[in-house]
């Protein structure tokens, strides 16, 4: 396609967004592409490319360094890696994207975490010599976790390796059987999905944004075509119906229910149950921005009036429909730790789910000891007030929690719940 495109210059029919995540080991050329990603699709702004030129040429590079558009922090910039999240914000006639670039060190395993979490499309990237190596599995395995919708491996480098069809191949083939152990690890059901090979060379622009004229073995999109096509997940409205409440507003005799309409939808006249104390009513008031519906939309932030006076307060969930989400005070969990405390079996803290904060004890950590900084596993708790959880492969945002340190309120560790779900 055409790279003639700018930040400014969506049309008013681009209305829809993607958020994708970007993630590789050490020297495998992400921050590269990235860069390389946001100037060739014309996203970068004449001063930031002019400072990057001034950087690359005082070290005594001929051409600009790319990976310094997203190397933003300073000890970024020094060791040439990435150590935090960067979100970039850019578009195209097409599509508007927020993209997360997370570090790909071990280390900051839950820095990815963070910015996949949210992700709808993530990038594996691979360099060409090495292929799949330990991290890259790393990724797969936080992507299959995060339940991200869709995987691009992206085989960089490919300029290094004589752009030979054979390599890609073989390397494909290695991710592709990586992800079928994943699969059967979850039981049987795939939570990797499947994955869309891309051989790319950063460095020279191949396949990035414009076709390579180097591979003509490769039948594929470019990167940035297929970002700009894939399917956006799910319309959040189209979900069982999640009100989680923040906010509760008493205007003389009558109560407004304040917050986020997370998923589904609601309208006056609904029948509603509240979680946990599954009491009923009925809506009989919806306020948009202040103003009076009769229907409500996710991820609209509204108030709901009901029928009946119900004791309903800050952290309560109102649902509609036969798709209730399960109550329960033993919650099971995939995990990454995110602090350098360790959580051992025992542990007691704060589960932060929606609106809810509750107390619970970690009852056990999947066998091990101990879960440190960036680990992954899986926990159980025991809370002291039941939960109304969604299983974390239907519902990203009702089936995700934090755990909390009680004591200074740091956060601990990031959960997905598993649990038996109706829906």
């Amino acid at each position: 396609m055409s790279a003639t495109i700018s930040a400014t210059s969506v049309s008013a029919k681009a209305v829809d967004t993607l958020r994708f995540a970007t993630a590789g080991s050490v020297d495998d050329g992400k921050s590269t592409l990235v860069g390389r990603l946001l100037h060739d699709s014309k996203s970068v702004l004449a001063d930031q490319l002019e400072a990057v030129e001034r950087v690359s040429a005082s070290r005594g590079q001929d051409a600009p360094d790319l990976a310094l558009l997203t190397d933003g922090l300073r000890a970024e910039r020094e060791q040439g890696i990435t150590i935090d999240v960067a979100y970039r914000y850019f578009a195209t006639p097409r599509r508007r994207f927020i993209l997360a670039d997370t570090p790909g060190h071990v280390q900051y395993t839950r820095n990815m975490v963070t910015g996949a979490s949210t992700a709808d499309l993530a990038i594996i990237l691979v360099d060409a010599r090495n292929g799949v190596v330990e991290q890259t599995r790393r990724h797969a395995a936080v992507a299959a976790l995060l339940r991200v919708p869709h995987i691009v491996l992206a085989v960089n480098k490919m300029d290094l390796v004589g752009y030979e069809e054979e390599r890609f191949d073989r390397i494909v083939a290695e991710f592709a059987s990586y992800a079928d152990e994943l699969a059967g690890e979850s039981g049987g059901g795939s939570r990797l999905g499947g994955f869309t090979p891309i051989p790319v060379s950063a460095l020279a622009g191949d396949n990035v944004v414009d076709p390579s004229t180097h591979m003509d073995w490769y039948g594929g999109p470019a990167l940035l075509d297929h970002l700009e096509n894939v399917p956006v997940g799910g319309d959040p409205a189209d979900a069982p119906a999640r009100f989680p409440v923040q906010y509760v507003i008493r205007h003389a005799e009558v109560r407004h229910y304040a917050g986020q309409l997370v998923s589904g939808s609601l309208r006056v006249g609904d029948r509603v149950t509240v979680h946990p104390s599954g009491e009923t009513s009925e809506i009989t008031g919806i306020d948009v921005l202040g103003t009076a519906a009769r229907t409500a939309y996710a991820p609209q932030s509204i108030s709901v009036r009901l029928a009946d006076q119900r004791d309903v307060s800050r952290g309560d969930m109102l649902t509609a429909g036969v798709d209730a989400p399960a109550l329960t005070q033993d919650v099971r969990a995939s995990v990454c730790h995110l602090t350098d405390r360790p959580l051992r079996v025992g542990d007691r803290v704060l589960v932060k789910h929606t609106t809810r904060t509750v107390k619970a004890v970690v009852k056990d950590l999947g066998g091990a000891t101990e879960l440190a900084a960036n680990d992954l596993g899986r926990v159980t708790l025991r809370t002291a007030e039941p939960l109304a959880l969604d299983d974390y492969a239907v519902s990203r945002r009702t089936g995700a929690f934090l755990l909390v340190d009680p004591a200074d309120g740091s956060t601990l560790t990031a959960g997905m719940a598993e649990v038996n779900c109706s829906v």
